[in-house]
């Protein structure tokens, strides 16, 4: 055999040998990376399932198998869900869903899009949060760690044991809000607000602790909440309210990536994977209605006369969010122009 020969040999015996142990030729491993997802909602609810996991899925698809997603739902890293954005800086998880929200007043400027009535379309609302973040809050209040999605859910709901149709019905009930500002309207309305993450809903419902609770059809599934009232308000026009989420990455995590996989995070996050988070838990919004109607539950539909009668003892709420911003140095008057404008926008 000539020497040649013998290196060709050598090579490619070495190039077989790096495959059976799982390297390339180059040295590297074939599964480079490995992140922690860490969520709140039990596994089969259907963020988790219908949003965390195709976006998880991808992420690894396009990888080539080098990044692996480990998830964690219900908390199981740890910690109570207020604690999910510490966790994502401190990098206790690499990455995080939350709601904006469970930190109240330290991303005030997304408030803007939790207003009562603000919302209308999932998918117009989840654009425009993209794009006001980029704009006002990616390089400020969220400087210290890296969003991969911002998004709303559908349209809230209030979901009570006794029928609730006029603002008046709220007076004395307890009522678990999902947002500062939904709170405060409850409070207006002669409700008390009462303050828990979601999971904690179905407990509070059955043991009394709550009378009702503010939140999108979609999860009521997941927790039951047919189960436990018989009573549903939806709203004509622009909803309730909503909630905003991110999902978040390690900051460090991130930038110790290879630029080949921020590309592929990066590719699978942004804006489009905003609009799709948005709109897909908006979609799982008609089977879960459609669960309590076949249970006979008593599923009240405002017209737009009653809906405005909500509309109007929700502005004080408006005057107060923006003088709260002005004592901040925010002018929040502006963001919500430019928060109405994109919603309309992208409604059409």
């Amino acid at each position: 055999m000539t020497n040649r020969r013998k290196l060709l040999g050598l090579v490619g015996g070495a190039a077989i040998a790096a495959l059976a142990t799982g390297f390339s030729v180059t040295g590297a491993l074939a599964q480079e990376v490995t992140l922690k997802l860490h969520q709140f909602l039990p596994a089969q609810a259907n963020v988790p399932k219908l949003v965390l996991d195709v976006w998880a899925d991808n992420v690894e698809k396009d990888s080539g198998g080098r990044i692996k997603i480990d998830r964690y739902p219900s908390m199981q890293l740890g910690g109570k869900p207020p604690e999910l954005m510490d966790q994502a800086i401190d990098g206790v998880a690499d990455i995080i869903w939350t709601v904006v929200g469970y930190t109240p007043g330290r991303y005030p400027g997304t408030e803007v899009f939790e207003l009562p009535f603000m919302m209308t379309d999932a998918r117009a609302v989840s654009r425009a949060f993209w794009e006001m973040f980029e704009e006002h809050w990616k390089d400020t209040d969220f400087a210290n760690v890296k969003i991969l999605g911002t998004w709303v859910h559908g349209p809230g709901v209030l979901h009570t044991n006794a029928p609730v149709s006029t603002p008046d019905d709220l007076q004395g009930m307890k009522i678990r809000g999902g947002s500062r500002s939904i709170n405060s309207l409850l409070t207006k309305l002669g409700a008390t607000p009462v303050g828990m993450p979601v999971p904690a809903v179905p407990e509070a419902l059955s043991k009394g602790v709550i009378d009702g609770t503010t939140i999108p059809w979609e999860v009521t599934a997941a927790l039951k909440v047919p189960e436990l009232v018989s009573n549903h308000t939806e709203f004509s026009g622009a909803a309730l309210y909503t909630l905003t989420f991110v999902l978040a990455m390690n900051k460090d995590k991130y930038d110790s990536l290879p630029d080949d996989l921020k590309k592929v995070i990066d590719d699978n996050s942004g804006l489009e994977f905003s609009v799709f988070a948005g709109g897909t838990q908006a979609d799982a919004d008609g089977p879960a209605r459609q669960a309590a109607v076949d249970r006979g539950n008593n599923i009240i539909t405002l017209d737009e006369a009653q809906t405005q009668e909500w509309r109007e003892k929700s502005q004080p709420i408006y005057d107060e969010w923006v003088a709260d911003m002005d004592s901040k140095g925010i002018d929040g008057q502006a963001l919500i122009d430019e928060a109405r404008m994109l919603i309309a926008k992208y409604s059409q």
